[in-house]
């Protein structure tokens, strides 16, 4: 055990009605873990009125004091819910978010958390990230603020944002490091028995079948075709004479719908292939020559591109254990 620090961290926790259990305890449990390695944070919770919440699990959670009482924290955090993405934040809530990360140090955000961090004013201006299902409607809702979709957690100066849930953990042991240095983070990581630092972004999590589907008929047929058979030959020309319309108009429907090329669309069906073959407990080699990438560096290369992680280390972490018929 290394030299306690001679100062406290204070860390105060925004609660309310419906927020999400593991957003508060994910990283509050990584701060109190950390004292046992030389920090010495304290982490308070606070609620609009100061009275208990009703918590995503139905859990009650006792706040510590009113976000009107709150004074010196060296760092807020802004946990999420659901509701944040969903619907309109209530305005009593973002001006308790506003009150609370007022003069405060540091400011971050776990999950749909960011919607309130972004109602603040805070992240104008700043890259952040959130729950890869919800970054879309983060960027649209909050057109100032840089949304990084595949990102773990995402630090821009004293603003700092996670994905979902337990991103939450990832990004209190990358406070922890900012704070300490690396010696008390690891142990932390250690003693928790998770990543110090996560290998590959959030994408590796997201799920299958996320590619737009555009609003030209055409263009949709072939798409569902490929998808049906990704493993095909689907050079442009033929692509073009399936759609019954010119290479070069192709290109142009692609890009206008899809903001892409047809090659770049093509790969991510296939790789969205890959995904579910392997989640279906298919081999590496298996699955890259059904979806039709044909080798497994070609199918490893197109992972690690899109993913930040190879086909193998996927398949460890999603594949079934059953074997595929």
């Amino acid at each position: 055990m290394t030299e306690r620090s001679t100062s406290t961290h204070r860390v105060g926790v925004l609660v309310f009605p419906g927020v999400t259990l593991l957003d508060v305890a994910g990283p509050a449990e990584v701060f109190v873990e950390a004292n046992r390695y030389g920090a010495r944070y304290e982490v308070t919770l606070y609620s609009p009125d100061g009275g208990p919440v009703r918590s995503s699990t139905g859990l009650r959670l006792t706040a510590d004091a009113a976000v009107a009482d709150a004074t010196g924290l060296d760092t807020v955090l802004l946990p999420g819910a659901d509701a944040l993405a969903v619907a309109g934040l209530d305005p009593g809530l973002v001006t308790a978010a506003t009150e609370l990360a007022r003069s405060t140090p540091r400011v971050v955000s776990v999950c749909t958390g960011a919607f309130l961090l972004a109602a603040t004013g805070l992240l104008d201006g700043r890259r952040a990230t959130t729950h890869w299902r919800h970054a879309a409607t983060l960027a649209r809702r909050y057109p100032r603020v840089a949304v990084e979709p595949d990102a773990i957690y995402v630090t821009d100066g004293p603003i700092a944002s996670s994905a979902g849930v337990t991103a939450g953990i990832d990004l209190a042991l990358a406070l922890v490091e900012a704070d300490h240095g690396p010696g008390p983070s690891r142990e932390v990581a250690r003693s928790l028995v998770v990543f110090l630092q996560r290998p590959g972004g959030q994408s590796q999590f997201s799920a299958p079948s996320r590619t737009p589907r555009p609003r030209h008929e055409p263009l949709r047929e072939l798409l569902d075709t490929v998808a049906a058979d990704p493993a095909g030959n689907y050079s442009v020309p033929e692509l073009a004479a399936v759609a019954g319309v010119s290479p070069r108009h192709l290109s142009r429907l692609f890009q206008r719908e899809l903001g892409t090329t047809p090659a770049r669309h093509i790969e991510r069906l296939r790789l969205e292939a890959a995904q579910n073959l392997l989640d279906a407990g298919h081999t590496v080699t298996s699955a890259a020559a059904r979806s039709g990438f044909g080798s497994d560096e070609n199918l490893r290369r197109a992972f690690v591109t899109h993913l930040g992680v190879p086909p193998a280390t996927y398949r460890r972490r999603f594949g079934t254990t059953v074997r595929p018929r």
